[in-house]
């Protein structure tokens, strides 16, 4: 049956089959598009800082020289302790959104994706090793100048150490990084701690 239009008449038909004709999309079709992927984004970058912290914020609290309070190295050690599972796990949250992420994303969002993903990597490897041991490592064999050969600063701070006729001093400086020294003062054996 004809059906009028304002620029002249059309006729319907009914079909036996649908089919479906692609039509353009409107903005409104992509907002869930772009509020998942807004939250694929947030996901992600989040297991990225917890995997990143959980190595960075303990080995910055430790650092040799640098002030620590009680509450700072609860926490570190904490962080440390939680450090090998909590990375694995972010890892792999980072790897799945990453996955994800990755094939709709210009050129500079896979850069990004790739640094952040390189960062978390080594975090993760990071937070499995002693690194600690690595910066405070203690001296076996010691050598020692003469007073009137040290270099030393007038302001030097020393730890100073004296049996019988034998005199040690140990620049703070040299022991904040390895933190023990191991000697042998007048014959006696000694741990030199910082």
């Amino acid at each position: 049956m004809p059906r009028p239009c304002g620029r002249g008449i059309f006729f319907e038909r009914k079909l036996d089959t649908i089919e479906a004709v692609p039509t353009p999309m409107r903005s409104q079709d992509m907002r869930p598009l772009s509020v998942r992927r807004t939250f694929s984004w947030l996901i992600f970058l989040a297991a990225a800082l917890t995997a990143i912290g959980l190595f960075f914020i303990p080995a910055y609290v430790i650092l040799p020289f640098h002030r620590q309070t009680a509450a700072a190295l609860t926490l570190a050690m904490d962080l440390r302790e939680r450090a090998p599972r909590g990375t694995l796990t972010a890892a792999v949250i980072c790897l799945v959104f990453g996955f994800i992420l990755w094939p709709p994303s210009d050129l500079w969002r896979k850069i990004v994706l790739s640094a952040v993903l390189l960062l978390v990597a080594f975090s993760t490897v990071m937070a499995r090793l002693n690194y600690f041991e690595w910066m405070f490592h203690p001296v076996d064999s010691a050598k020692f100048d003469a007073e009137a050969a040290s270099k030393l600063d007038k302001e030097e701070m020393i730890l100073a150490l004296r049996f019988g006729d034998d005199a040690r001093a140990y620049p703070i400086s040299e022991m904040a990084y390895h933190h023990v020294l191991n000697d042998v003062v007048d014959g006696v054996p000694v741990a030199v701690t910082y």
